[in-house]
């Protein structure tokens, strides 16, 4: 009698997605403003058999934008490096569409802080890393055996916050708040 041998998937996957969006700069002393998000995350997820998995990764985020503070009108350009630290959920509801959400916190780095005022341009204003919450809901569709992609939806706010250093001439803290971004899911089964 010969027995087949039924193949076991690997549960490891990686899941990239990259968006566009908004967020809200919400300072303590000076006036609030909003930043144009262009991010993108890397995440390996391990996938237990219920549909429930954890994944990290590496994020980058580069928000631009134009505010106003004490020191007057300014163009703002600031970079994060972010490592989150994920629950996901992943569930197929046909053939070819599955639905993938993550949610967990993440801490991130300032890498690249520019103020640039009528005249004079400030760099690294605000420093350190900070400390937050995310989400994120994905529609995939599998393209093939082992790769699919879709649309995706994710949001993330600081629940710590970043202060500036001596040298800038503001003293103050900030974090961002409500950033959100629409964009592409990519999923390779490993």
């Amino acid at each position: 009698m010969i027995q087949a041998q039924e193949e076991k998937d690997s549960k490891f996957n990686i899941i990239a997605y990259g968006g566009i969006g908004y967020g809200i700069v919400e300072n303590d002393n000076e006036p609030n403003y909003n930043l144009n998000s262009n991010n993108g995350e890397i995440l390996l997820n391990f996938d237990s058999n219920e549909g429930i998995g954890i994944a990290t990764g590496i994020g980058l985020n580069e928000l631009t934008g134009n505010g106003f503070n004490s020191l007057g009108s300014f163009y703002h350009e600031r970079t994060f490096l972010k490592i989150p630290l994920l629950v996901t959920f992943n569930s197929n509801f046909s053939d070819n569409f599955s639905v993938f959400a993550d949610v967990g916190v993440y801490g991130q780095n300032i890498i690249k802080d520019e103020y640039r005022f009528l005249n004079n341009t400030q760099k690294d204003s605000f420093e350190g890393w900070n400390f937050g919450l995310q989400i994120g809901v994905g529609l995939i569709f599998e393209v093939s055996e082992n790769f699919g992609l879709g649309i995706n939806y994710s949001g993330q706010s600081d629940f710590s916050k970043f202060e500036s250093n001596n040298s800038s001439g503001i003293n103050d803290e900030q974090k961002m708040n409500n950033l959100n971004s629409f964009g592409l899911i990519f999923k390779l089964q490993l």
